[in-house]
């Protein structure tokens, strides 16, 4: 294959798989908890981080974790002491993230609109090692929540008063939510761009849930399907010259209507299967007259 033997796209694959894994990974919580668009909130705050790792000239992704951690945590604490309405703490962010990004880059003396552009909408060529080395340490800590801590993250994603009754520490594993949903958009921006990773997030599980009823299984398939668009779209990118993350998230909405098309007949089976039919219901029984009896007055 001619673009396994580039570098540059070999350090982009890697991204895309372990991004591919991550996102869905934590994103089927945010679909369950019905925060959809958390990670779009966060991915704005991110971009302040970018702007501040240009302006002091250090390492644009592990200053973005940082402030992305912090805008995270902000956002769930007001949510959790509803001091002020979600809708509004959520708009704080998305606007104040991104007009602070795109300030700080500008002020800064290595910061260019190529620069923003690539950390918006994703870029192959701007992936480098050191980028590969942070997104995989931040994968393997996303991996190790979602995975080692599943049975905890279902209950609250299910009914946090149920899992409070169970002793579970609610606030605490919230927090985790929200800090693991900061370092996943983090992980994806160098492939997908922080305005559309939370796409990424959402659209794999919301295709998974269209032929799954089980949360492992559509845990699984999200996955799956995660790692095949980003993979898809990162190829496609190589060879056709077109922005990658654009291309995966146009992917993935692609699956989402695939398998909504193929869900709706096996729903229609599946309710044909179950239906009683009516002859065999309308048993004659002495004394109780039936639907079908003459009612003579």
């Amino acid at each position: 294959m001619e673009f396994l033997q580039d570098p540059f796209m070999q350090r982009a694959l890697l991204a895309a798989v372990l991004v591919g894994i991550t996102a869905p990974a934590v994103g089927i919580h945010l679909v369950q908890r019905r925060q959809a668009l958390m990670g779009d909130g966060v991915g704005h705050v991110a971009m302040t981080g970018v702007g501040l790792g240009f302006l002091l000239s250090t390492n644009p992704v592990w200053m973005a974790t940082a402030v992305a951690v912090v805008g995270a945590v902000v956002m769930e604490l007001i949510r959790a002491y509803g001091r002020t309405r979600g809708d509004i703490a959520l708009a704080m962010l998305f606007y104040g993230g991104m007009a602070g990004g795109v300030m700080l880059i500008n002020l800064s003396p290595t910061g260019s609109n190529a620069n923003l552009n690539s950390y918006l909408f994703g870029s192959l060529s701007t992936v480098s090692d050191e980028d590969i080395v942070t997104i995989c340490v931040l994968a393997a800590f996303v991996l190790l929540v979602t995975v080692g801590l599943r049975r905890q993250l279902f209950a609250i994603s299910q009914d946090e008063e149920f899992a409070r009754v169970t002793g579970l520490p609610v606030r605490a594993l919230n927090l985790l939510i929200a800090v693991t949903a900061a370092v996943t958009v983090t992980v994806a921006m160098r492939v997908v761009g922080l305005l559309l990773v939370s796409a990424l997030m959402v659209v794999p599980v919301a295709a998974a849930q269209q032929v799954s009823r089980s949360f492992l299984v559509t845990f699984v398939l999200s996955v799956v399907l995660g790692v095949a668009v980003t993979m898809a779209g990162t190829v496609t990118s190589y060879y056709r010259d077109v922005p990658p993350g654009a291309t995966i998230v146009l992917l993935a909405i692609g699956a989402f209507v695939l398998l909504t098309a193929l869900a709706a007949p096996m729903a229609r089976r599946r309710a044909r299967a179950v239906e009683v039919p009516r002859e065999r219901c309308d048993v004659a029984v002495p004394g109780v007259r039936g639907p079908s009896d003459d009612v003579k007055v």
